[in-house]
């Protein structure tokens, strides 16, 4: 179990950020369902760019976005030093 404790840790990081940009499922399904049931967040950002043509919001949200993953990544990376261990690293 310790040596597979990286691949684990890249698959959390890699989880986290896809399960934060949902879009393709939500939108091929039910393009935002009835009454937003399905409205993720990257699904409000594309109609807010591409359907009501406002650019600025929707580059701020992408902003938004990109700091909220970079700042949980970053915690994830801050506690991964507690449960990943690596080939030849001192315990």
């Amino acid at each position: 179990l310790p040596m597979i404790s990286p691949a684990m840790f890249f698959m959390t990081v890699m989880g986290l950020i896809g399960a934060l940009q949902v879009f393709a499922q939500a939108y091929l399904m039910t393009a935002g369902g009835p009454v937003n049931s399905t409205l993720f967040y990257v699904l409000y950002l594309y109609r807010e760019a591409f359907q009501n043509l406002n650019m600025g919001a929707a580059s701020a949200m992408a902003w938004v976005l990109f700091l909220i993953i970079l700042a949980i990544s970053g915690l994830q990376f801050a506690f991964a030093r507690r449960w990943v261990y690596y080939e030849g690293q001192a315990k």
